[in-house]
């Protein structure tokens, strides 16, 4: 342990390395000084001074983003912030991850700086998330779009996305609890209230749709901003379509004036989400994944069931979903997917008569009170 005296000559010293860094600095001796200001922070870290570790790794990082070999860059950082988790300095962490992130994300290494940056983010808001609320919704937003530029972990980039507009709105975790309530009052058969909780829940989805071109704002971002208003329109539909469900249920199954306006709002809603998920599939041709086009044929699959309670005979499968999509292997995929066999069943023979195939598949967030939907609200 160190005694006060020792620790006056200890941050004395560091003081000296400090100022010996700087004007290697002014010599051009970049590697040199960062190897000073590293012994500096270990002393820094020995004593306990750590208030004084964020100005010295600041500067840490202000040199060596300058280094021409960014992996040199990198290893330094790396081997700064292995030292400050160690210590729980969770804001002095997550700042150099910010800056790892900028680094790996200049090399174009997206993976890298996706992981760096949702590190970063998960740390700030542990920190405080009423302070970081912001900051770190922003940092899962750029972790999102990172990934949505790389191949392999697009699925993960969306839903990022997700998570980061959520939390921007401050709906992330409410929504959560508000969807547990609502499945527990509907299971309770207390159908109104449960009713009015998946309405206010689809609300949120619906408002955050608005923020989208305002948040996701990068030139090369189209395909981004139209799959994100996409899944937040699908969102928007599956709970606003449960809560109408219900509704129509208390209703003796009769769809009055005020019941079928709000049905066909849920059916625009669907439309839009379609119609921009079919721009993005011929945006990116084969490069769509199995999840993307699961999405677009359940999207179809709930406007089926709509119509048919409507009494539409609009063609949705080999019409609507089918039209101007541009490439043989995207309607194939489309033409496969589960949704869209029993859309083309339900358009054939009606709800009643498909009830034991919606049973077997997965009906989103829906699913978890499935056979409450098929046993009671579409029985009829």
């Amino acid at each position: 342990m160190f005694r006060h005296t020792d620790k006056d000559n200890q941050e004395v010293k560091a003081l000296q390395l400090i100022d010996q860094a700087e004007k290697l600095v002014d010599l051009g001796k970049s590697k040199e000084a960062v190897q000073l200001y590293e012994k500096a922070s270990q002393i820094y870290i020995d004593i306990g001074k750590y208030i004084k570790l964020d100005e010295v790794f600041a500067r840490i990082i202000e040199i060596i983003s300058q280094f021409k070999n960014k992996v040199q860059a990198i290893y330094r950082l790396k081997s700064i912030i292995r030292k400050t988790e160690e210590l729980k300095l969770n804001e002095i962490s997550a700042k150099m991850l910010v800056q790892l992130g900028n680094i790996y994300y200049k090399m174009k290494d997206w993976e890298s700086a996706a992981e760096n940056w949702r590190k970063a983010a998960d740390y700030f808001y542990e920190i405080d998330p009423e302070i970081y609320y912001n900051l770190s919704s922003v940092l899962l937003l750029k972790s999102g779009e990172a990934l949505e530029r790389s191949h392999h972990k697009r699925d993960e980039g969306e839903i990022l996305i997700l998570k980061a507009i959520m939390r921007i709105d401050k709906f992330d975790k409410l929504y959560q609890d508000e969807e547990k309530k609502a499945i527990s009052l509907l299971k309770m058969e207390e159908y109104e209230p449960s009713a009015r909780k998946f309405l206010n829940i689809s609300n949120f989805f619906r408002n955050a749709v608005d923020h989208i071109d305002d948040l996701i704002n990068s030139d090369d971002s189209i395909d981004i901003i139209k799959n994100t208003k996409a899944r937040f329109l699908h969102l928007t539909s599956e709970y606003q379509l449960l809560s109408l469900l219900i509704f129509r249920y208390l209703n003796d199954f009769k769809i009055d004036p005020t019941l079928k306006q709000q049905f066909e709002e849920v059916s625009n809603f669907l439309r839009k989400a379609i119609l921009l998920l079919k721009d993005v599939i011929n945006s990116r041709m084969t490069d769509i994944d199995n999840e993307d086009f699961l999405r677009y044929s359940f999207d179809g699959l709930l406007l089926g069931i709509i119509n048919d309670l409507l009494n539409k005979n609009e063609i949705i499968s080999n019409g609507f979903l089918i039209e101007n999509i541009n490439d043989n292997y995207a309607v194939k995929k489309i033409q496969k997917a589960p949704y869209f066999k029993t859309l083309m069943q339900i358009e054939k023979a009606g709800i009643s008569n498909t009830i034991n195939k919606l049973r077997n598949l997965h009906l989103g967030h829906m699913d978890k009170v499935k056979e409450i939907i098929i046993h009671k609200l579409l029985s009829k």
